[in-house]
């Protein structure tokens, strides 16, 4: 599954690496579990829907 990110001050859409997904959510959330967030928004993102973490948002790649 390809997942793009787009912070709120962005206009496009781009496919991210998972790595770089972790290390996203670990800015917005801090301390929190990063992981857990991650498979969260891997599940919710299947059925098309844009989930937002703080100033960033997930979709699965079209």
């Amino acid at each position: 599954m390809n997942i793009q990110t787009q912070y709120n001050y962005e206009k496009t859409w781009t496919t991210t690496k998972e790595a770089d997904l972790l290390r996203m959510i670990e800015e917005e959330i801090g301390d929190a579990d990063p992981k857990g967030t991650l498979l969260y928004v891997k599940e919710a993102i299947k059925s098309g829907k844009t989930i937002t973490v703080g100033s960033c948002r997930f979709r699965q790649e079209k």
